[in-house]
C-alpha cells in the first residue's frame, strides 16, 4: 500500500507555555494539553503511517522538546521547527540544532508571517539571511502566510530557487464568504514558482466552522490543483486545530471526496510529503 503521511500538525500545552493564537472563549475546545498519546489511535483508524509536527510557537524551547519527541515517537518522521531567522547568530543556531543527538528529526523551519505587521517581512533583509542559511542546510522553509503576504512570499520563492518552500493552509482564503478576490488574484504567480509546495490543510478553519461542508472547500481546492497539480500538493489535518471545526476523519473525508477524480492523487496523501520534507529513511519498519 503506498505510505499515507499527514503533513501538517502539532502538539501543545497551554499548562507550559503561552499561546498568543488560542486567546478568546472561541478556542477553548482545544485549550489544554494535545500529546502523542491523543493522536495515535486515529493515526492508526486512518491508516496514517507518519507525520510532520509542527511548530506553534516563536521557541527555540519547542523546536528541541518537539526534536527529542520525534526521537521517541514512532510515528513522527520529522519535525518542522522554529528559529529567529533576523539573528545574526541564525547560521550558528540552524547547526546547534542539526548536530544536536536528535537533529536529524528537523526537516524545516516556519514563523507565523501572517502575523507580522508588516506585510513585506519576507523581504527584509535579515530574513532573507535567515532564509539562505536555511537553503545552504537543505531544510524546507515553511510559509504562514495570508492574501495579504503572498507578493512578499512570491519574491521569496523566486529569490532562492534552490530552496523549497511548502505553503501552509492554502495562504488562508476566506473560505467562509465564499471566494476571496485578493487570493485568486495573487495565488497564480506564487503558484508559477516550481520550488514551492502546497498543504491541503487548515481549510475547514476558514470555513464557517458550524455549518461548512465539502461543496464550501471545493472551489478553493480546485482552483489549487489547477495551479500547482497533483504533484505538488500535501495533506495536512491541521489536527488538533481542526477539531474546532471537524474531526480527524471528517477533515480526510472531505479531502478524500474532493480529489477523487484526480489523477495521482495519492501522491497528496503521502509520496510528495515522503519527498519534499526528504523523510527517506525514517519511515518506522
Amino acid at each position: 500500500m503506498p505510505i499515507r503521511i499527514d503533513a501538517h500538525h502539532h502538539f501543545w500545552d497551554p499548562n507550559r507555555y503561552s499561546y498568543p493564537w488560542m486567546a478568546g472563549a472561541a478556542m477553548d475546545p482545544v485549550r489544554r494539553a494535545f500529546t502523542p498519546d491523543d493522536l495515535r489511535a486515529t493515526l492508526h483508524a486512518e491508516n496514517i503511517d507518519g507525520t510532520v509536527l509542527i511548530q506553534t510557537l516563536s521557541s527555540l524551547d519547542e523546536t528541541r522538546e518537539f526534536l527529542r519527541l520525534a526521537a521517541t515517537t514512532d510515528f513522527i518522521l520529522g519535525v518542522v521547527g522554529w528559529v529567529d531567522l533576523t539573528s545574526p547568530a541564525v547560521t550558528d543556531v540552524l547547526d546547534e540544532l542539526l548536530d544536536g543527538p536528535d537533529g536529524k528529526w528537523l526537516v524545516g523551519i516556519r514563523h507565523q508571517v501572517h502575523d507580522e505587521p508588516d506585510p513585506d517581512w519576507l523581504g527584509r533583509d535579515d530574513v532573507r539571511r535567515g532564509l539562505a542559511a536555511v537553503q545552504q542546510r537543505g531544510l524546507t522553509y515553511d510559509l504562514l502566510i495570508r492574501a495579504r503576504e503572498i507578493p512578499a512570499a512570491t519574491d521569496a520563492v523566486r529569490r532562492f530557487p534552490d530552496l523549497q518552500f511548502v505553503l501552509d493552509h492554502i495562504a488562508k482564503p476566506r473560505i467562509a464568504d465564499g471566494h476571496d478576490d485578493l487570493w485568486t488574484q495573487r495565488m497564480p504567480e506564487l503558484a508559477a514558482q516550481q520550488n514551492v509546495s502546497v498543504k491541503l490543510s487548515g481549510m475547514v478553519t476558514e470555513a464557517d466552522w458550524n455549518t461548512w461542508s465539502t461543496k464550501d472547500l471545493r472551489p478553493f481546492v480546485d482552483q489549487i490543483v489547477q495551479w500547482y497539480g497533483v504533484e505538488r500538493l500535501m495533506f495536512g489535518s491541521d489536527w488538533p486545530v481542526c477539531l474546532l471545526a471537524s474531526s480527524y476523519h471528517g477533515v480526510l473525508a472531505a479531502l478524500t471526496d474532493i480529489l477523487e477524480n484526480s489523477a495521482d492523487v495519492g501522491l497528496a496523501f503521502g509520496a510528495n510529503a515522503h519527498r519534499t520534507y526528504q523523510l527517506a529513511n525514517r519511515i518506522p519498519s
